[in-house]
């Protein structure tokens, strides 16, 4: 998807300088956690195999050989400037170290939004099969619940994540993931469907 504009060496230099994905603080039963923040992948500069090569090389060595925690911030993700596309995800997935992915213990999703519910509810076994990872993601619509299971101090927060939970609470329907990821396009669901059911989409 990436429009190759920047050499190699250049696109690292801007994932490094974007802190996209950096070994950051740690869960509350003390194993380091990967913070990825979704919003920042420039995925029109930025391509697949350099993200790999940048993941093989700076953020992997550091996960090897012990248990960890992954914390993917979706807030504000946009599908044509952050998406790396379906065959991106996979080829992603793929090149991880089966090591690693044995060491994965729990993957927060925080800020899902119903699109990217129903992607991994259609996609997530198909796609991260391997390493079950699918059985390992756990979405977390607030930042509150997160720090019930991750250690508040040591993980840095963009500002916009903060703005987003405060637009939360002006709007009750992103509380549970009925808002699309689009902008402007809100669900609504009918009341008998119920607030668990909709958790527990994927």
């Amino acid at each position: 998807m990436a429009s190759n504009l920047l050499s190699q060496s250049e696109q690292q230099r801007l994932i490094k300088k974007l802190e996209i994905c950096k070994i950051q603080g740690r869960d509350k039963r003390g194993r380091p956690v990967l913070r990825i923040i979704g919003k920042l992948f420039p995925a029109r500069l930025v391509s697949v195999d350099t993200l790999n090569k940048y993941l093989e090389d700076e953020i992997f060595p550091g996960l090897e050989g012990r248990p960890f925690s992954v914390v993917y911030v979706h807030t504000g993700v946009n599908r044509g400037e952050n998406f790396p596309g379906i065959s991106g995800l996979k080829s992603i997935y793929d090149a991880v170290p089966a090591q690693v992915r044995d060491n994965l213990e729990t993957l927060y999703f925080l800020h899902p939004g119903i699109q990217s519910r129903l992607f991994l509810a259609t996609f997530g076994r198909l796609l991260f099969a391997g390493g079950g990872l699918y059985g390992k993601v756990k979405y977390v619509n607030r930042l509150e619940f997160l720090w019930d299971n991750v250690r508040r101090k040591g993980i840095d927060m963009p500002e916009f994540v903060y703005e987003f939970e405060e637009e939360m609470e002006f709007r009750p329907t992103m509380d549970y993931g009925l808002e699309s990821d689009h902008p402007r396009t809100i669900y609504t669901v009918e009341p008998t469907v119920s607030t668990y059911s909709m958790r527990c989409i994927a």
